[in-house]
């Protein structure tokens, strides 16, 4: 199996909705060619930090990590579907 790719995602002064709305117009982008790969979002909103999991958790996508440094937000997920 080959390593997934991690493609990054600056949300960094976006208010919510716009880091989740970036998060699921990235994944349309990438189509299913991206299934298995991740998506690490940099938010400064820390609203992400819910709104984000929350809604791959809808659409069957995996949250492997969420963090926090320097007043940003970091979360991870790995793409499950197109």
């Amino acid at each position: 199996m080959s390593k997934p790719k991690i493609h990054r995602l600056d949300a960094r002064r976006l208010l919510c909705p716009m880091p989740v709305i970036r998060v699921q117009q990235l994944i349309e982008e990438l189509g299913e060619a991206a299934i298995g790969d991740q998506i690490e979002a940099i938010c400064t909103d820390p609203g992400a930090l819910y709104d984000i999991p929350a809604w791959a958790k809808v659409h069957g996508h995996s949250v492997l990590d969420t963090h926090e440094e320097d007043y940003e937000y970091m979360i991870t997920i790995q793409i499950e579907r197109a």
